[in-house]
Order: structure tokens, then sequence, then C-alpha cells
């Protein structure tokens, strides 16, 4: 999707914050990834309980799940039978459309990602709590979520 209200940027101020943008966020997930709770869980797998348990009831569709990672539905689907091996998620018959697959959390799923998400977020804050003020991060978050949407 493309167009807003903005006029356009230039070419070069375009590309240059999108490398910033880009290179910080590898810097960070560079960080993230050695952080000991990925120990128990990858960040990816993580990635999935912890979108699993925002979704509305609990439960999503692989398809609907796929959209909000960064993995493709094969990798997904292997993951997920990963998860299920352990007894993290589990899958069961979509009550509206019987031929797709709904996916949830388990008790354990739920405890490991409440676990893990306590420890990631202070280990975030002490990572990036100090790199900007609190008015800065928020409106961080204000333009990602901007630049999402123009995406969308």
């Amino acid at each position: 999707m493309t167009g807003t209200s903005n006029p356009a940027a230039s070419l070069k101020v375009t590309t240059d914050a999108w490398e910033a943008l880009f290179r910080a966020q590898v810097a960070v997930m560079r960080e993230i990834t050695a952080m000991p709770e990925f120990g128990k869980l990858s960040m990816r797998e993580y990635d999935v309980l912890f979108n699993l348990r925002t979704c509305p009831g609990g439960k999503s569709r692989m398809v609907d799940l796929n959209k909000q990672l960064l993995i493709s539905q094969p990798s997904l689907s292997r993951m997920v039978n990963r998860l299920e091996d352990q007894d993290l998620v589990v899958r069961e018959a979509d009550p509206d459309d019987h031929r797709a697959m709904q996916l949830s959390l388990t008790a354990k799923g739920r405890k490991l990602q409440q676990e893990i998400g306590r420890e990631h977020v202070k280990h975030l804050h002490k990572l990036l709590g100090c790199a900007l003020s609190e008015d800065e991060f928020h409106e961080l978050e204000r333009l990602s979520n901007k630049l999402r949407r123009a995406v969308q």
C-alpha cells in the first residue's frame, strides 16, 4: 500500500532512513538473540508463542499467524510440529472451517512464554532503555506503526 497525505520524501532521504533503520534493527537483533532467555527456545519459536498469546481468544489459524511472522509457511509448519512435540502448542480443527486447523498454547506453552517474556522485557529495557528518552520511544513507536500501516 502506498500513498499518504505526506509529500513524498526524496530518494536519498528515504534510502538513508531505511539504511539507518535496518542497521539499528540488525544491531539490536544480534544482541537480543544472544540473550539468555533464548536458550530455552529460539527467538522465532518464542515469537510464535508470543503471537498466539496475543491472538483473540488465544487461537489462530496457521495462515493468519504466518502474517505476523517473518518466516515462510513451510518453516512455520515445521516449527509448529516441534512446538507441538514439546507440548507447547496444540492444533484443533477450526470450528468455522473444518479443513483448517487452529493453533493455541497449552498450559505449558503459556507458562514458558510468560517466563521467557518476563526476562525478555527486563533485558530489552537494560539494552535499550537508556538509548532514547521516553518521548523519543513514543515517537519511535508512532513512526514505526505509521511505516507498517503504509506498507500493509
